[in-house]
């Protein structure tokens, strides 16, 4: 699954120390913060016309909140809310994200540590749980809890967006490496997959300045899959779903277009957003 969305991982990973920083190379080989916001604001026009006035975002899991910190850049009245447990990397992103923008962009947005299973999330035109964050949820019970907290916190005319991934390789144990232009590589392990439960161990590493750094971050998930998700959403209350497929390049790699669909594609590796729709 190392297919990176273009135009878009996590109650924070655990993570350890290292001589270099580890969020801005994870930002620069996994996140695309610039076409998520933009995606997001395209499916809220598409499902519900232009919008007078500016959004509300709630990035749920948001580590140090760079999509919370686009999206205030999109309009002159947007607003935005991460939500994350770590502290490290919220800091992270208030020294490092928050405070390049400017002046008045910085007083229309805020990470706050919060539980997202806890009552009272921030309302929220559009909440994201992007990176495949909730995958952290690894039964049905938990996880339905979730997205009913957040229909109970998204406006009337609003959106929840989830990205997923999978495919047949996700069945495997594999390694890919993906050298980034920025000067560093890249690599994305699968550890291991258990069928009896559909729990899978992952990690990040990388190659940085001639040195190999191992479990960089590491994931404990649960793979869901795309019916389960929307049999969830609309359990949750949410009125209607709608999937994006993510096209494919002729070398079978992602090109980062998403297009609705009622049909996927059988492929190794694939990722698609979920989106539930709240009128």
């Amino acid at each position: 699954m190392a297919r990176k969305k273009t135009s878009s991982k996590t109650q924070q990973p655990r993570t350890r120390k290292l001589p270099f920083d580890k969020y801005d190379l994870y930002l620069n080989a996994v996140q695309s913060p610039e076409g998520d916001v933009q995606f997001y604001r395209d499916r809220y026009k598409e499902m519900f016309g232009a919008q007078k006035g500016g959004l509300t975002l709630r990035e749920d899991f948001c580590a140090g909140g760079a999509i919370s910190c686009e999206w205030v850049k999109l309009h002159k009245d947007n607003t935005s809310c991460g939500l994350d447990l770590d502290e490290e990397p919220m800091s992270y992103g208030r020294a490092n994200y928050i405070a390049k923008l400017k002046p008045e962009q910085q007083k229309r947005v805020a990470l706050i540590k919060k539980n997202v299973l806890e009552k009272g999330l921030p309302k929220a035109h559009i909440a994201a749980a992007t990176n495949f964050s909730y995958y952290i949820f690894r039964d049905r019970k938990t996880l339905t809890a979730y997205f009913k907290n957040v229909y109970s916190s998204v406006h009337n005319k609003g959106l929840f967006i989830v990205d997923m991934f999978g495919g047949t390789a996700c069945t495997d144990a594999s390694q890919d490496r993906i050298p980034i232009r920025s000067g560093f590589t890249y690599y994305w392990e699968q550890k291991d997959f258990d069928p009896a439960t559909n729990y899978a161990n992952f990690g990040i590493h990388f190659r940085y300045k001639g040195k190999m750094y191992k479990n960089v971050f590491t994931y404990e998930w649960r793979m869901w899959s795309i019916p389960e998700i929307k049999e969830m959403m609309l359990e949750a209350g949410f009125d209607d779903v709608a999937i994006y497929w993510e096209g494919s390049k002729r070398d079978g790699s992602g090109n980062g277009k998403f297009d609705r669909v009622t049909e996927g594609e059988a492929c190794l590796s694939w990722i698609a957003y979920v989106i539930g729709i709240k009128k």
